[in-house]
C-alpha cells in the first residue's frame, strides 16, 4: 500500500541515517580525542581502572622528584665526606713524618693545624637545602635517620603505601659541636692499645708540638681508626647513593609501563578508527541517497492524478 500520511520506506532510511551519524559522530570523538575510552559512559570499568592509575603515575612523578632530592643530598654529604678522608689522611702522613728522630714538630703543627681548619670548612659547607648529614651546630638537633620517599605501592585490595630508604646519619656524623662524642672528629680518640680513650684529644685539636713517642704512636693509632670509620660510613653513603639510583630508574620504567597499560585500556587505534570513519562516510552517503528515494515515492503518487 502506498500512503502520503505514512511512507514507511522514509522512516526506515531516516533510522539508518541517523544512526549512522551517531557513529560518526563516535568515530569522530576518537580520532580528535585519540581515546576510545574517554569517559565512564564509554566503557565503565576501562575508565575507572584508568582514572585511577593516572593518579598513581601523578604519585610517581612526586616521587621521582623525592628521589632525585635524595640524591642530591646523598651526593653532597658523600663528596664531603670523601673529601674529608682525604684530608685526615694527610693529617696521618704528618704524624708519621712527625714520628721521625730530629723532624720540627712545632713546623708539622702548622701543616696540621691548616688541614683541621681545611676539616672544618668541608664538613661546614657539605649542606644541601638546609640540611647537612656531617656537621651538628652548638644547640641544634642531630639530624638522625633521614628517610628518602623512594616509591609508590598500591595492593590487591587497593590500599596504597610508601617504600622509604633510610639513612642514618649518626654514622655520617664527622662534627658534632653539641655533643663531641657524637662525631668523628670530634670524639676522643682511642689510644693504639684500642681500648683506652686519650681524653680531650680529637683529631681537629691535636697537638704534637711537645708530643712524646708514645703520644705519637696514639695519635696516630687514634687518626688510623677515625680513617677506618670515615671510610665505613663512606661505603654506606655509596650503597645508599647506588639504591637510590637503582631506585630512579626502576620508577622511571614503572611509569611508562603504567602509561602503557592505560593506552591499551582507552587509547583509540587511529589506523582502525580512520578506516571505521571512512565506512560510515560511505554509508552515510548511501542513506542520504536511500531517504532520497524514498521520499520520491510520495512525489510519484502525484502522476497518477493527472
Amino acid at each position: 500500500m502506498t500512503s502520503i500520511l505514512t511512507n514507511s520506506s522514509a522512516m526506515a532510511a531516516l533510522s539508518t541515517l541517523r544512526s549512522i551519524s551517531s557513529d560518526m559522530e563516535t568515530t569522530q570523538g576518537r580520532i580528535s580525542s585519540g581515546l576510545k575510552v574517554g569517559n565512564a559512559s564509554d566503557n565503565a570499568a576501562y575508565w575507572s581502572i584508568a582514572t585511577t592509575m593516572r593518579s598513581d603515575n601523578k604519585a610517581l612523578s612526586t616521587v621521582q622528584d623525592a628521589l632525585g632530592l635524595g640524591a642530591a643530598k646523598t651526593d653532597v654529604a658523600y663528596t664531603g665526606l670523601n673529601s674529608s678522608i682525604s684530608v685526615v689522611d694527610e693529617i696521618k702522613a704528618k704524624l708519621v713524618a712527625a714520628s721521625e728522630p730530629g723532624v720540627d714538630k712545632e713546623k708539622v703543627q702548622k701543616e696540621i693545624t691548616q688541614l683541621q681548619e681545611q676539616l672544618k670548612g668541608v664538613v661546614k659547607s657539605a649542606s644541601f637545602s638546609g640540611e647537612n648529614w656531617l656537621y651538628t651546630a652548638t644547640g641544634a638537633t642531630a639530624p638522625g635517620t633521614k628517610s628518602i620517599v623512594g616509591s609508590f605501592n598500591r595492593d590487591a585490595s587497593g590500599a596504597v603505601s610508601l617504600t622509604t630508604l633510610d639513612v642514618d646519619t649518626t654514622k655520617t656524623m664527622l662534627i658534632d659541636e653539641d655533643t663531641a662524642a657524637n662525631g668523628l672528629l670530634t670524639a676522643d680518640l682511642i689510644g693504639k692499645d684500642g681500648t683506652t680513650a686519650i681524653t680531650g684529644t680529637n683529631v681537629l685539636n691535636i697537638d704534637i708540638t711537645s708530643a712524646t713517642t708514645t703520644q705519637l704512636a696514639d695519635y696516630l693509632s687514634g687518626v688510623d681508626t677515625v680513617l677506618k670509620n670515615m671510610t665505613s660510613a663512606s661505603a654506606d653513603l655509596g650503597s645508599i647513593n647506588k639504591r637510590i639510583s637503582l631506585q630512579t630508574d626502576f620508577v622511571a620504567d614503572l611509569k611508562d609501563s603504567i602509561t602503557s597499560g592505560i593506552g591499551k585500556l582507552v587509547d583509540a587505534d587511529m589506523n582502525e578508527e580512520s578506516t571505521r570513519l571512512k565506512a560510515l562516510q560511505t554509508q552515510q552517503q548511501l542513506g542520504i541517497q536511500a531517504l532520497s528515494i524514498a521520499n520520491s515515492d510520495s512525489q510519484n503518487i502525484l502522476s497518477l492524478f493527472r
